[in-house]
């Protein structure tokens, strides 16, 4: 695990917008981007996930090692990690599937952050 320094200087993260771009792709009447929207919302995923792996990590260390809260959300952070670590599919419908996979841990992880406490 990586280790950050949180405290008072850490920017807080922007939650809302996080789910607000998963909900782009989650959503029942989510419209299926174009290839140029596809590539801006997968790099857009990313990043927040590269936001908010460290910040579940930092929420769950304190937490008992035994404790199940602790577990799920460093699982959902191994989860993440992996997804980050694939090539994305070369073809619209793999590039949209992987969109979607990204989606759903950005929202698994945002929960994680906000059960946590780590996030109002």
């Amino acid at each position: 695990m990586t280790q950050r320094t949180g405290g008072p200087e850490a920017l807080p993260l922007d939650v809302e917008t996080m789910r607000e771009t998963a909900r782009r792709l989650l959503a029942e009447d989510a419209e299926l981007p174009t290839a140029g929207e596809l590539e801006t919302l997968t790099l857009t995923l990313r990043g927040h996930m590269m936001l908010l792996v460290p910040a579940v990590e930092d929420a769950a260390r304190p937490l008992p090692e035994d404790d199940i809260p602790r577990a799920c959300a460093l699982a959902c952070v191994g989860e993440a990690r992996m997804r980050l670590g694939l090539e994305p599919g070369r073809s619209l419908p793999q590039a949209v599937a992987d969109a979607l996979r990204l989606a759903r841990s950005v929202n698994a992880l945002v929960d994680h952050v906000v059960n946590l406490g780590a996030q109002a």
